[in-house]
C-alpha cells in the first residue's frame, strides 16, 4: 500500500510539473516564434522539455560511462529550476497586464517583443544577482552570555556552518573559501549543523572533498550531525567513516566533552520515520552536569521549547536555507518558528543558519551564504555582561 502511495505520488508531482513546465514553454515558444518564424515546433518542444526535466534526468543512476553527461544534466536542471520559479512569478503579471490592455483598447501589436525583451532581461539580472549572493559570504556574529560556568576566564569562539551541500555543485573550490575563512576566525571550536553532502556521497569522494574539510582546525575538535539529504544520500555509515578518518565526529544522538561544554548532536527528524528513530532531548541530556554549558545541534529548526526545558544553553540548525530564492523565505517563515536569525527562548540561544551551499540552483534571492561566529561568553569570562550585545554581520 505504502509502495502505491508513493507511486501515485511520484506520478501526480510528473503531471503537476509537466503542466507547469507547458505553461512556461508555450510563453517562450510565443517569444520565439514571433521572433523567429521559421524555428521547428517539434524541436522546440524535444529541446525544452528536455531542458525542463533535466534535474530528474541527472538524478537518474547512469551507468558509469554515461555518468559525466547525467551530472551535466544534473547541473542545467539546476539552473533551470531557478528559471523556473522565476517564470512562476513573473510570466502570469505579463499575463495580466496583457489582458489589462486588451479592456482598456490598447494596441497590443508590439507586446510580445516588449514584454519578452524585458522578462529576459530581469532573469538575466536575477541570475546575476542570485548567484553573487550564493557564492559571495557573510560571516553573522553572536555574542551569547551564557550563566554557566567553563572552567576558563577566556570567550569561546565558535565557527558554525550548515547546509553545505557538496556535489556536483557547490564543489571544492567554494569549500576551499569556507576551510580559508572558518580557520581565519581561529575558533575554539567547529561544528557542521548538517547537509554536509547535497545527497549522494559520490562527488565527495570522488572530488576528494574530504582532503580540503581535513584543514578545519579547532582546538577543541570538529563536530558534526546528520542533515536530511545525508539520509537522502543513503550513504550515512559510509560518509560518518570518512570523516571520523579525518578527525570530524559525525554525532548521531550523542554527547560529548570539549573545552568544559557538552556538545550535543541529534539525528535529523527524517530518522523519525525510519526505523530506531531517534531520542528525545531530554533523553540525550540525562545524566549530565547541568552546571556546564551544553550547545546542540540539530539540523532542522523544530523543538525549540523542549530544548529550552531540557537544559540547552545553544541550539544550532539549518535546513530552511532562509527560502533560498525569493519569495520562498514568506513559506519558510511560516513553517518554522524561527527560520533564520536569532531567537531568545527563555534562556535558550537559538541560531538558525541560512547555510553556506545551495540546494539545486546556485541561486539566492533575499538569502545570502553565510557562516556564524558564536563568541559564547560564560560566567567568569571576561567579556561576560549583563547588557545585550548585538550581531554582526562581516562581509567576506
Amino acid at each position: 500500500m505504502k509502495a502505491l502511495r508513493v507511486i501515485v505520488s511520484g506520478i501526480v508531482m510528473l503531471l503537476v510539473l509537466g503542466l507547469v513546465n507547458y505553461y512556461i514553454g508555450w510563453h517562450l515558444w510565443k517569444v520565439l516564434d514571433h521572433w523567429l518564424p521559421e524555428i521547428s515546433a517539434g524541436g522546440y518542444w524535444t529541446v525544452f522539455m528536455i531542458v525542463a526535466f533535466a534535474y530528474v534526468i541527472g538524478m537518474v543512476p547512469w551507468p558509469k560511462a554515461v555518468k559525466p553527461a547525467g551530472r551535466l544534466f544534473k547541473v542545467i536542471g539546476s539552473y533551470y529550476l531557478a528559471c523556473m520559479e522565476f517564470a512562476l512569478i513573473v510570466l502570469p503579471v505579463t499575463d495580466l497586464m496583457y489582458w489589462l490592455l486588451g479592456l482598456a483598447g490598447v494596441s497590443r501589436s508590439a507586446f510580445v517583443t516588449e514584454a519578452g525583451i524585458t522578462d529576459l532581461l530581469l532573469l538575466a539580472f536575477f541570475l546575476l544577482w542570485g548567484s553573487r549572493n550564493a557564492w559571495s559570504t557573510v560571516v553573522r556574529k553572536h555574542p551569547l552570555r551564557i550563566a554557566k560556568e567553563t572552567g576558563s576566564s577566556q570567550p569561546i569562539t565558535v565557527a558554525v556552518a550548515s547546509d553545505l551541500h557538496l556535489g556536483n555543485i557547490v564543489g571544492n573550490r567554494h569549500l576551499r573559501r569556507m576551510v580559508a575563512e572558518i580557520n581565519r576566525m581561529e575558533p575554539d571550536l567547529i561544528l557542521l549543523a548538517g547537509d554536509v553532502l547535497d545527497d549522494s556521497i559520490e562527488p565527495f569522494l570522488r572530488n576528494s572533498m574530504k582532503e580540503q574539510l581535513k584543514q578545519l582546525k579547532a582546538r577543541h575538535g570538529v563536530y558534526a550531525v546528520l542533515g536530511n539529504h545525508e539520509y537522502y544520500g543513503g550513504s550515512i555509515a559510509e560518509y560518518s567513516r570518512v570523516m571520523d578518518s579525518i578527525g570530524i565526529k559525525v554525532l548521531q544522538d550523542e554527547v560529548v566533552e570539549a573545552g568544559g561544554m557538552y556538545i550535543v548532536g541529534r539525528k535529523d527528524k527524517t530518522a523519525e520515520s525510519l526505523e530506531g528513530g531517534r531520542l528525545s532531548v531530554a533523553a540525550l541530556l540525562e545524566g549530565i552536569n547541568h552546571s556546564r554549558p551544553v550547545i546542540m545541534m540539530d539540523h532542522q529548526p523544530t523543538e525549540f521549547a523542549a530544548a529550552a526545558e531540557a537544559g540547552v544553553d545553544v541550539l544550532l540548525s539549518g535546513h530552511t536555507h532562509r527560502g533560498q530564492i525569493a519569495p520562498n523565505h514568506f513559506i519558510t517563515r511560516r513553517l518554522f518558528e524561527l527560520d533564520w536569525g536569532y531567537l531568545l527562548k527563555d534562556k535558550l540561544h537559538v541560531v538558525v543558519s541560512s547555510g553556506y551551499g545551495t540546494w539545486g540552483p546556485p541561486i539566492r534571492l533575499a538569502s545570502r551564504s553565510e557562516l556564524i561566529k558564536l563568541e559564547l561568553l560564560p560566567v567568569g569570562s571576561k567579556s561576560y555582561s549583563e547588557e545585550t550585545v548585538p550581531a554582526q554581520t562581516v562581509l567576506v
